[in-house]
């Protein structure tokens, strides 16, 4: 903070963070519109707490004091305090129907939500390998600390705290005895301390123990009641646009706030009839939750809103944010939700979701040009509009293969929006690949790069494009898996062993078998039926008579060769030249 802004503030006695505490439960601090949403990690929080256990600054903070003939004007949030990180991230809005004015805070809400997360909220993140739709991926866990942890001498941990669960806090050992942090505020006095681990039959673990559990516990003791290390500055001023700017100059620091975290808390300010970040922040949710779910953030939804609003500069520069332009955002914000929900919507029925859309920029030019016609009901299933679905899947393909909004995206996106505000009939892909012809983002592929397609394999992000792109004529409304034409369950030394296969082709067998070649998309049930069948008898039985199973063979790009597993070199080889030419001819 500049000594600009210090002279216009007044310092306050510090406080205790069991006194920062209180005040967050009471809802006598709360946060203004212009902050963003909490963003810490567990081991952010835990950090914290080892600092303030070892003494070190942890930075002032800057509140402002709102009095009560004034609350009205603003809108605030309270603080997160159960933490879910899929079910309860969002801060709640305040209900201000007290007499008392507020305290809002500007700068250090990260650092006192975390410390209120520790002390009297929970954290509930996702358990790696489970699935986001299981509520048992997300166990409620609270912040502990081992009173008995003795640091490593090359440790930067000096305190071990951790967010368990009740029952990983529940071991006790002579190296682990969780006590949970929060059960700090209960204990008023030092001499409680003490009551403490005799009641908890601390010492039969031993002196030693006994002295590092009275060590740790009373330090905390000490930090929670009696340490004012809760250093603030308090603005008492009313102005908006000045408070706005101390907000912006603050946080220009730490953990930085981006151009679209400026935008909302401006469009939050000026926005007269809507509430920004409540419009926003709900519609990002209802968005991701179309299909199989997709991973747009309020950072897209933003970037949408100067792409799609018209604005000469599209680039997210705090000078362009005036008021004008973020009530022109206002005035359009319905029609901008609607294309882009449309856009979502269609994306999802050409098979897409948060795993295979490669880029989310990818959708803001077909948002756009939904926008543009008027964003036609039905658009993505309506036979009047196969034409424009086919153009836009055929561009979306490219456009994700090639990478086209890697780097700078607004240099792609700035000339993609001119060629659609020009078009005058369906969505004009040959206009956009003509305007990108030449540059480092043309939409063309040389020999290399349609080879180069091959090395997609198995379960990558791109191979779903890849495979899509290889069957137009799908309804990929249907869920189609990506199949291993020869079993993949066969591909083990063992097994290739044991069907003959020489050592010499074992190593290409191994190295094939999850590769672009091998792959073909299948609906769930007929994938199902097929499971790890020899992929020669599967055919046979699927397809009896010829005629069927050349259809099959033509549609699934096969190779007329024999089909059994031994031949499985000649196959990919045979394969491989068939996705080629079709790549060629599909990208004509």
């Amino acid at each position: 903070m500049d000594a600009g802004l210090e002279r216009k503030m007044a310092f306050v006695e510090p406080i205790t963070i069991k006194d920062a505490i209180d005040n967050i439960h009471r809802k006598n601090y709360l946060l203004p519109a212009i902050q963003r949403e909490f963003v810490w990690s567990v081991d952010q929080i835990e950090t914290l707490f080892d600092s303030l256990m070892r003494d070190y600054p942890i930075n002032s903070f800057l509140f402002w004091e709102v009095e009560r003939n004034n609350v009205d004007k603003y809108q605030f949030y309270e603080f997160v305090r159960e933490y879910h990180e899929r079910d309860s991230y969002h801060n709640p809005k305040a209900n201000l129907s007290g007499e008392s004015g507020i305290i809002a805070i500007l700068d250090g809400q990260q650092r006192l939500t975390s410390l209120y997360i520790g002390l009297k909220g929970s954290y509930s993140y996702k358990m790696p390998r489970k699935r986001w739709d299981n509520d048992a991926a997300f166990p409620k866990r609270h912040l502990y600390l081992n009173l008995f942890h003795a640091p490593a001498e090359d440790s930067n941990i000096e305190y071990q705290f951790s967010f368990l669960t009740k029952k990983e806090a529940g071991v006790r050992d002579a190296d682990n005895f969780w006590f949970k942090v929060g059960d700090i505020l209960d204990i008023l006095e030092p001499v409680d301390v003490n009551d403490y681990l005799l009641n908890n039959d601390v010492a039969q673990f031993g002196n030693d123990k006994f002295r590092l559990a009275n060590k740790a516990l009373f330090k905390l003791h000490d930090v929670i009641h009696k340490s004012k290390s809760i250093n603030f500055f308090l603005e008492r001023g009313e102005d908006l646009d000045k408070v706005l700017n101390i907000f912006i100059r603050v946080n220009s620091g730490g953990t930085q706030l981006n151009y679209s975290d400026l935008l909302l808390s401006i469009a939050t300010a000026q926005w007269k009839d809507k509430d920004a970040r409540e419009e926003i922040t709900e519609f990002v949710d209802e968005v991701n939750a179309i299909g199989d779910g997709f991973n747009i953030n309020k950072d897209f939804v933003l970037k949408c809103c100067l792409v799609l609003g018209g604005f000469r500069e599209i680039a997210f520069k705090v000078d362009n944010f005036n008021k004008a332009n973020m009530l022109n955002i206002e005035r359009q914000w319905e029609d901008i939700a609607k294309a882009i929900s449309a856009a979502v919507i269609l994306l999802a029925n050409l098979g897409y979701h948060r795993d295979t859309l490669t880029s989310n920029n990818a959708l803001i030019p077909i948002a756009h040009y939904l926008k543009k016609i008027g964003v036609p009901n039905n658009f993505a299933i309506a036979s009047k509009y196969e034409a424009d679905r086919k153009a836009i899947f055929k561009w979306l393909v490219i456009v994700l293969l090639k990478r086209t909004f890697s780097g700078q995206p607004d240099n792609v996106l700035r000339p993609i929006r001119e060629v659609i505000n020009s078009a005058t009939q369906g969505f004009p892909f040959e206009e956009i690949s003509n305007k990108l012809k030449g540059g480092t983002k043309s939409l063309s592929f040389d020999e290399d790069e349609i080879v180069s397609l091959l090395h997609y394999s198995y379960g990558e992000a791109y191979t779903y494009s890849v495979l899509a792109f290889l069957y137009p004529m799908l309804d990929f409304r249907n869920k189609f898996h990506q199949d291993h034409i020869f079993p993949k369950k066969m591909f083990t030394n063992k097994r290739l062993s044991k069907a003959g296969i020489d050592d010499e082709d074992v190593e290409f067998f191994m190295e094939n078998f999850n590769s672009l070649a091998n792959l073909q998309l299948l609906e769930g049930v007929p994938n199902q039926e097929k499971s790890g069948k020899d992929f020669d008898a599967w055919l046979t039985e699927k397809c009896p008579s010829k005629a069927d199973r050349k259809d099959y063979m033509a549609k699934h790009y096969i190779p007329d060769v024999d089909l059994s597993f031994a031949n499985f070199r000649e196959f990919i080889e045979k394969r491989e030249k068939m996705l080629v030419k079709a790549f060629k001819e599909l990208l004509a």
